[in-house]
């Protein structure tokens, strides 16, 4: 009778997995599928005939390319920024001990807990208090915020396994304290905050709920400008744009994975003793 129990237990949680993958990748798959479609007009599923004027509809629109244009400005810059800035607090938080180191990790984290939309509403109306309404400023105030918590992940990750007898020994040596970080603390943890930077960069592309708060008329992303065409124009180039961010995306994941390994930087951090 245990037996059986468990045997269903294991059904269970195979047929549960399965959904859960199909929930994912199915819609994708349609999306993709449907930015090929020939027809003039958005029809059943699946397109009679495959074409690429739905590309060259998305690749030619203006409005679509402003916010492409935006979206990898900002992506960009707040990748760098994060980087800078996680790098920094993560190195602190790992080398060096101080009251009130646990609660500003813990805040260092928040963004990945507090729901978007009220990251978004807040610095509305911080921004708008200031008199930025709109322009690029708010856009990476905002993309700072939400992408610096993968970079201190990421390079926490990495600086958990190595030891600070090698940083010691380097001090021992001669080298400054600034030396031993470029020469031996980020050589070491390098892998690690490459992978933030790239979680980073890809979180930054597809972000809205932020950026939809944030934008203006003249500046805007290419999720907002997506989200925006929905409500008012819909066709597929959407499906277009939608199917282009899923390749940029399983591209930076792949690129994720051959710097550093997604096992890696998920579980156990990229340096092994």
């Amino acid at each position: 009778m245990k037996r059986f129990a468990d045997n269903m237990l294991g059904f269970v949680v195979i047929l549960v997995a399965v959904a859960t993958i199909a929930l994912l990748v199915i819609p994708l798959v349609i999306a993709t599928v449907m930015s090929f479609d020939s027809r003039e007009f958005m029809g059943q599923f699946p397109p009679p005939s495959l074409s690429l004027q739905w590309y060259v509809g998305f690749f030619s629109d203006a409005y679509y390319l402003k916010g492409l244009q935006v979206s990898v400005i900002l992506a960009i810059t707040s990748t760098a920024l994060s980087t800078l800035v996680g790098v920094a607090a993560a190195f602190t938080l790992d080398r060096y001990e101080f009251p009130g180191k646990e609660p500003l990790s813990a805040f260092f984290l928040t963004p990945l807990v507090v729901p978007h939309v009220i990251i978004g509403f807040s610095l509305l109306l911080f921004f708008s208090s200031l008199g930025v309404l709109s322009g690029m400023v708010p856009l990476i105030g905002g993309h700072l915020i939400i992408t610096v918590p993968y970079v201190i992940r990421t390079t926490l990750a990495s600086l958990v396994g190595i030891r600070k007898s090698l940083t010691e020994a380097a001090l021992s040596l001669g080298a400054t304290e600034r030396r031993a970080f470029w020469r031996v603390t980020v050589p070491l943890s390098k892998t690690g905050i490459a992978a933030g930077a790239v979680f980073a960069f890809a979180y930054s592309m597809d972000d809205v709920s932020v950026s939809l708060f944030l934008t203006g008329p003249k500046m805007y992303t290419l999720p907002v400008a997506m989200a925006t065409m929905m409500r008012s124009q819909f066709d597929l180039r959407i499906a277009a744009a939608a199917a282009s961010l899923i390749v940029l995306t399983i591209a930076l994941i792949w690129i994720l994975d051959r710097i550093a390994g997604l096992d890696n930087v998920i579980g156990q951090g990229v340096y092994r003793k």
